[in-house]
């Protein structure tokens, strides 16, 4: 019997003790008929009534709408930002280009990730910043106590966010903003939609094409309707958001990567550039960059890594479940698992010792004390399809 969607441990869990907030488009959620679930302090849709596996299914095949306003949104302005954000973060800041957009890493001194996030060159002298919702508040704090006297920070808490994602939401988005099919990848602008102001990137965070939206709070529920009216539209919820990022091989923050794993040992080491790296034109100068290098330049230094896994019976595995050798030895713990509905397999992905590591090591994972088969598998388990041009 279905028990309805699962969700990692953090999408149950309030932040605090406070009330819970409202995104701009709480009412439309209650109006689709929309299950709320407590997640990052907000009251978030988990699902709508045509439930995960079609909502999922559909952004795959069509175009799905996201709400993602319990996301924190800032400026960095001034003509020093990019060289002080950078010395925040493993990665290149300086080099990117205006109207380019880039995955970025906030680090704590022992190299830990505070918080995963996107950033975009708006113009030479200006940042903007998408941060994950139940870390917002510390990260502007950081980031304010670390470079506020270099640059301005601006928080933008009356804007909000939709993501429009899936291979036909270009053909819906252009229907109503014209140009945006010419932006490509990790590019953006600003453009009116629906009479509403927008800015808008050809990102996301399902592996499929499709773009994030800026708005202002006061025009969200404007736009989120103009889209919804489009044929290819159908709004999804965090249960779907959560299985599309799995299949596409994705970090969520507090389950895959949090203060006590660091970029090298999360296997997302390809966000630092060269330039960031040993040798580079400005390599280190960000925080943890001693151990964060050291583990770069030599990989049998790390005592875990994060890899892909594939259950070879048909049994889901669950974050936290142990890993096991194939002699009983704990090597691990699964950090996020399901059913891939695109792949029918269910997936996971976990942190294991790196003598196992390799793909297609077999190991074993420990569900209700039966020994579930399983093999490292690369990632994503479902091909991208990021527009490129």
């Amino acid at each position: 019997m279905c028990r309805g969607p699962h969700l990692p441990w953090s999408f149950h869990v309030r932040t605090c003790h406070r009330p819970l907030l409202n995104t701009p488009l709480n009412a439309l959620h209650i109006e689709l008929g929309a299950r709320m679930v407590p997640f990052a302090g907000y009251s978030m849709p988990v699902q709508y009534p045509a439930g995960l596996m079609a909502e999922h299914q559909h952004t795959r095949q069509a175009a799905g709408l996201f709400d993602v306003s319990h996301m924190g949104q800032l400026k960095l302005i001034g003509p020093d930002a990019a060289a002080a954000f950078e010395s925040l973060m493993p990665v290149d800041v300086i080099d990117l280009p205006v109207g380019k957009q880039r995955y970025g890493l906030l680090l704590n001194d022992a190299g830990g990730i505070i918080d995963d996030l996107m950033f975009f060159r708006v113009a030479q002298n200006e940042i903007f910043v998408i941060v994950n919702g139940a870390c917002k508040v510390g990260d502007i704090a950081h980031i304010q106590a670390r470079i506020g006297q270099r640059c301005e920070v601006i928080p933008m808490p009356d804007h909000a966010l939709l993501a429009l994602q899936g291979p036909q939401a270009v053909t819906a988005l252009s229907r109503l903003a014209p140009g945006v099919e010419k932006l490509v990848f990790m590019t953006g602008g600003n453009f009116a939609i629906a009479g509403c102001d927008c800015f808008v990137t050809r990102s996301g965070y399902t592996g499929e094409d499709g773009f994030e939206i800026s708005v202002p709070a006061a025009q969200a529920d404007t736009l989120a309707r103009a889209l919804l009216a489009q044929p290819e539209v159908k709004p999804i919820g965090l249960g779907a958001r959560n299985s599309l990022r799995l299949e596409a091989g994705l970090c969520l923050y507090g389950n895959d990567i949090d203060t006590t794993t660091t970029p090298v040992e999360a296997a997302i080491g390809w966000a630092m550039q060269k330039v960031r790296r040993t040798g580079g034109a400005r390599a280190g100068g960000f925080p943890g960059a001693d151990k964060v290098l050291a583990q770069l330049d030599n990989p049998a230094s790390l005592t875990r890594k994060r890899v892909g896994l594939i259950a070879l019976e048909r049994v889901p595995v669950r974050e936290h479940t142990e890993l096991q050798s194939l002699d009983g030895q704990k090597i691990g713990e699964v950090t996020s698992g399901l059913l891939g509905p695109t792949i029918d397999k269910p997936v996971a992905m976990g942190y294991v010792l790196p003598a196992h590591a390799a793909l297609g090591t077999r190991i074993n994972a420990i569900v209700r004390g039966k020994a579930v088969p399983m093999e490292v598998s690369a990632m994503p388990f479902v091909p991208t399809n990021y527009y490129r041009g």
